[in-house]
């Protein structure tokens, strides 16, 4: 079995490639996606794998992740998000949490600056 460090690792790996399949394969049926802004919750594997085939919009134009890393490897990952796109050119960070139960994502929760994060689109 996979260590929840190595599930969040492969997670963003399928990102990259655009396999949602494989990414939301670790995940529980009933996950939670949490999005910039703490209002907008997605519920359940079929509502965040719909949403991520819209998932340029909801990035800003030209949203490249330059470096990650992960802290922790217990119930709790947080991953360190570096990122860049058109118009914040010199880079940001942001912080996705991933919350575990029996070695599946069951909430994923994105921490952004916020105005920055309006003001890149």
């Amino acid at each position: 079995m996979a260590s929840n460090a190595e599930v969040v690792k492969r997670g963003w790996e399928a990102v990259a490639r655009g396999d949602w399949d494989t990414l939301i394969s670790d995940y529980t049926e009933d996950m939670i996606f949490v999005m910039p802004g703490q209002n907008d919750v997605l519920e359940g594997t079929a509502a965040f794998r719909n949403a991520l085939e819209n998932i340029g919009a909801a990035l800003p134009p030209g949203f490249d992740i330059t470096a990650i890393r992960e802290i922790g490897d217990t119930g709790e990952i947080v991953s360190v998000v570096e990122w860049k796109s058109d118009k914040v050119p010199g880079g940001s960070q942001l912080a996705v949490l991933f919350k575990f139960t029996g070695g599946m994502v069951h909430e994923e929760r994105w921490f952004v600056d916020t105005e920055q994060w309006k003001a890149a689109f």
